[in-house]
């Protein structure tokens, strides 16, 4: 496995500064936001596939310190049930894969995103009970009329250009737990894998190393997240895993995102990075520092220190001793 960053966490920075910093820490990989809600501060598709001399610049600006890039990342909600999102979120997704193309990566990042109830609704609607009944109802049209129809048809956009999907489960989308997950890859194809993170099972309630045996067994794990959680026992009773209020009201929150080894210790992470390996997953392992206790410097470098005690980096070999 190799070790990579999120360089959204780095916006801030020029790109060769920030690649430079990356390199410093002993990171073998980046993941590039291009737009949406990751923004595209180093990575802008439009501009690099206007010009072919800005793109080789690119890629030699990663290749000349030793990294490779492990995923191109635009998660946005290319379901949304108002017209001008919707598509703005489908342009930047065919934008990435178009240039995860050129620059030969693998995987592209995103949401499965989530419709609305019905044709003329201005909202998503997320269903997550399923009674009254209503909400199977909606559950079922959504499916039919609008997750496995668009992403049956962008899923081979992307296969005919040799790119995956990863797609991140995430709570509020359609695509937010393994079965999920699993109920779009057979509708549409083996180009619908996860970006598997963590921190969003451990909320939902999900343990992350079944997630990895779960979607590992069927070779459904695209791309990993390094990012952990927090439960609080008191405040989870009073306002539940679903709870709504603000990221930033932390002394109040149900749960909280926490950089690697602050909300699990690390043979939780070793017991993941373990069973990653046991369902063959052998490529990066990507963090994303969302920790509001910690500095940018600070979270980064403690998820790399944590992490390279732990990750699994060289081939197995043979079994010597059998």
């Amino acid at each position: 496995m190799k070790l990579g960053v999120f360089t959204v966490l780095f916006s801030q920075k020029p790109f060769e500064e920030a690649l430079d910093y990356i390199a410093s820490k002993g990171l073998d990989a980046i993941e590039l936001g291009t737009g949406a809600y990751p923004g595209n501060a180093h990575c802008d598709p439009a501009a690099l596939l206007a010009d072919e001399g800005k793109l080789k610049a690119f890629k030699q600006a990663v290749d000349s310190r030793g990294l490779t890039i492990s995923a191109l990342s635009c998660h946005a909600n290319p379901l949304h049930p108002q017209k001008a999102i919707a598509k703005e979120a489908d342009d930047i997704i065919r934008l990435t894969v178009e240039l995860a193309q050129r620059l030969e990566v693998p995987v592209v990042n995103t949401f499965s995103g989530c419709p609305g109830d019905h044709e003329d609704a201005k909202y998503p609607n997320w269903p997550v009970a399923p009674w009254p009944n209503d909400f199977q109802e909606i559950l079922d049209w959504q499916w039919t009329n609008k997750v496995i129809p668009y992403w049956t048809e962008t899923g081979k956009f992307a296969s005919d250009r040799g790119v995956k999907f990863g797609l991140e489960l995430h709570g509020g989308f359609s695509v937010h737990t393994p079965a999920t997950l699993l109920r779009l890859r057979e509708a549409a194809g083996e180009v619908i894998g996860a970006n598997l993170d963590p921190s969003h099972m451990w909320w939902q309630g999900i343990d992350p190393v079944q997630a990895v045996h779960i979607l590992g067994r069927e070779g459904a794990i695209h791309h990993f997240h390094a990012k952990d959680t927090t439960i609080d026992p008191i405040n989870v009773n009073k306002h539940g895993v679903t709870d709504m209020q603000s990221y930033s009201l932390m002394l109040d929150r149900a749960w909280q995102f926490r950089t690697v080894g602050y909300g699990h210790d690390l043979k939780v992470w070793a017991d993941i990075l373990s069973a990653l390996r046991l369902v063959g997953y052998d490529y990066v392992v990507s963090i994303e520092h969302e920790d509001g206790l910690m500095s940018i410097d600070e979270g980064f470098t403690k998820a790399v220190n944590n992490l390279q005690q732990i990750l699994i980096k060289e081939p197995v070999g043979e079994m010597w001793w059998v």
